[in-house]
């Protein structure tokens, strides 16, 4: 479609569940997300909020847990899964680093009608368990033949997820 879409972390001081990250998208140039003086759709940052002036502010499509730090991101434009991934997005949750107990550390996929997101489903995971970190996922890629490429930074490996029939 010729728009940007993009992930943003939101900042780190401001408790555990705020604020959140997002999955925003820009369909011409010149639109503001918040950063620093707002965060997802509502969280007011106390040290920018009043000297915001009168920018007016781009909502995100979606808002990611807090501190789950979605990095990378592709939209499906493969053919081997269900039809129900096509066109929706896949994000790379590379997990928290300063929260009293650790998110992310998965793959997630939105599903996307048109520019808007209808669900949020958590599609990979298991770099996480009983606080224990394995790995990081930190990029999304879609192969040629429609699997999904996963790079995990903390464990040096690349993961390749395939649909079987």
């Amino acid at each position: 479609t010729g728009d940007l879409w993009f992930t943003e972390n939101g900042r780190d001081h401001m408790g555990d569940d705020i604020p959140p990250e997002e999955l925003n998208r820009a369909d011409r140039p010149g639109l503001h997300f918040g950063f620093p003086f707002l965060h997802g759709s509502t969280v007011k940052d106390p040290a920018f909020w009043s000297s915001r002036g009168k920018t007016a502010m781009t909502p995100p499509v979606h808002q990611f847990q807090a501190h789950s730090a979605a990095l990378g991101m592709r939209f499906y434009t493969g053919e081997q899964f269900p039809s129900y991934y096509h066109g929706g997005v896949f994000a790379a949750e590379h997990g928290s680093w300063n929260r009293s107990e650790k998110v992310g550390y998965r793959v997630s996929f939105i599903k996307l009608k048109g520019n808007k997101a209808l669900s949020y489903r958590v599609f990979l995971s298991g770099w996480l368990k009983n606080g224990r970190v394995s790995g990081r996922p930190a990029d999304v890629e879609i192969g040629p033949d429609g699997a999904l490429y996963v790079a995990d930074d903390y464990g040096g490996r690349i993961y390749r997820i395939s649909y079987g029939k």
